[in-house]
């Protein structure tokens, strides 16, 4: 087989690195995979004492097969290095009793998605060069809160690409909604949709795969792809950060070459976890990763069952950027458990699609034995971010202390002392009326100066990114129902056009 990316769904599907980061979803609704994973040797010392960037170096010259040293090296040095980042690297990693959390929000929108939706426009704009693409591109995302504004960041006035998402109008926080409405560029569009996130995802998804949007889209130099971690080139960059994560524990003194440590990843979509399970498969000693779910647990679900089932209720939580019940990257780890069986993945996703669920073989679970998976519902997550404000005056945003609930029942059902990293997601100050709460009880001001009361309380810092953001004016005022989201983006299209004549 020609090495490349394939899709889930078809071996004869293969395509190289940017084209892959082109495209976002295969032409048949698959995703794209390395198909030569299996074939890469790292030398686990190169990356000992090197910097985040050097890491990232190391990763993606072996994933990215047709682009050169200087596109992956300058593609680091715009995203991490150019002043978008509160530090000298893009992350921290925080002890915390007996634990270590790595802040992956020190970014330009103070979530985690800032680690790979600042590169993907340099990977992207490298990638039109590589295929001599003389078209346009129209990014589609869909968000749960914080893949909009961190994709919406990235694109912003980048020359021959444009941007439109979609998001559940009444499934992100006040500060996630407010980032998104006040984003700048003649480029971009935000539209609110009347329905959940799985509803905006499945339509993005739909319109990524309809020939007459296509057709419509043709007649203006126009195609499309996706910023979601469908896209291949939001998945790879953060494989890095638990390489990084490994070698400052061994810089520290706290572990040994070679000592497996475990992961805990709150996760909906998947693209977090299964960053780790590809780091594993790079070699990184990993002893478990710790699925993190809340109220949603879809996934925690599969993971002790086998049966994956999104007839259930939905409930929007603390942690809305969990809130979600179709995963779309657990089609990549089916992919790989299967042994690159895109004919099973094919007849799973289709069991999806028709019956809402399906059940995987008992042989193909054995294989997800890396995994871990638990819950944390509303009660226990509050509970978890004032226990550790109260003993160790840290403060957590929702997401994260769910998934510090799930270590702490994980500890306590296995007492598994493997030193472990919780993958720490987003500011708490996005989620300040659930921190604050949390901790000190209602509050009666409105959710902007109730970040200042936070600060003023905890005596920490509010972010720069999220600070005055109720000064800011709206920028977007689209609402649709979720039926009329090719509508919008045939709207968005015309207005690009029109700006361009």
């Amino acid at each position: 087989m020609k090495k490349g990316y394939n899709s889930t769904r078809s071996k004869d599907i293969n395509v190289t690195a940017s084209q892959g980061i082109l495209q976002g979803l295969a032409p048949d609704g698959g995703l794209f995979v390395p198909n030569f994973i299996d074939q890469i040797n790292l030398d686990p010392t190169q990356f000992i004492g090197k910097s985040y960037g050097e890491m990232a170096n190391a990763i993606f010259s072996a994933f990215l097969d047709d682009f050169s040293a200087k596109q992956i090296d300058d593609s680091i040095q715009g995203a991490y290095y150019s002043g978008k980042f509160e530090e000298q690297e893009p992350v921290a990693l925080e002890k915390v009793k007996d634990r270590y959390f790595l802040e992956l929000f020190h970014g330009p929108t103070c979530a985690f998605k800032d680690m790979a939706l600042t590169i993907l426009p340099y990977l992207m704009v490298e990638s039109m060069k590589n295929v001599n693409n003389q078209q346009k591109i129209m990014i589609l995302t869909a968000t749960s809160g914080d893949t909009g504004k961190a994709a919406l960041e990235g694109f912003a006035d980048v020359p021959d690409i444009s941007i439109i998402v979609f998001y559940p109008k009444d499934g992100v926080s006040t500060v996630q909604e407010k980032q998104m409405l006040t984003q700048v560029g003649a480029n971009t569009c935000v539209v609110g949709i009347d329905g959940n996130f799985d509803d905006t995802q499945n339509g993005v998804k739909l319109i990524l795969n309809d020939p007459q949007l296509a057709a419509e889209l043709a007649k203006a130099n126009v195609i499309f792809s996706s910023a979601n971690s469908i896209n291949i080139g939001r998945l790879l960059p953060q494989v890095v950060y638990y390489f990084y994560s490994y070698y400052e524990l061994l810089k520290r003194g706290e572990i040994q070459q070679d000592d497996k440590i475990n992961f805990v990843v709150p996760t909906g979509n998947f693209g977090n976890i299964l960053a780790g399970y590809y780091a594993s498969l790079l070699g990184l000693p990993i002893n478990k990763l710790i699925c993190a779910s809340n109220a949603n647990k879809v996934l925690t679900d599969f993971f002790k069952t086998g049966n994956y089932d999104r007839n259930r209720d939905f409930y929007k939580t603390s942690s809305p950027s969990m809130d979600i019940l179709i995963s779309s990257n657990l089609e990549r780890l089916l992919y790989d458990v299967s042994g690159a069986d895109p004919d099973a993945v094919s007849d799973l996703m289709a069991q999806l699609k028709n019956q809402g669920t399906y059940q995987a073989s008992k042989k193909l679970m054995e294989k997800t034995s890396l995994f871990y998976a638990g819950t944390a519902d509303e009660a226990e997550t509050a509970q978890a971010i004032k226990a550790i404000f109260d003993e160790s005056h840290y403060l957590m945003d929702p997401h994260t202390a769910v998934a510090n609930k799930v270590y702490e029942d994980y500890l306590n059902e296995t007492g598994d002392a493997t030193k472990t990293v919780i993958v720490s997601t987003a500011s708490p100050y996005k989620f300040g009326r659930s921190v604050y709460e949390s901790i000190f009880g209602t509050c009666d001001c409105n959710d902007y100066e109730l970040l200042t009361v936070l600060a003023e309380k905890t005596g920490t810092t509010i972010p720069l990114p999220l600070k005055d953001l109720d000064k800011k004016a709206n920028q977007h005022h689209v609402q649709c129902d979720k039926t009329e989201m090719s509508q919008a983006v045939l709207n968005f299209l015309k207005d690009q056009v029109d700006q361009n004549d």
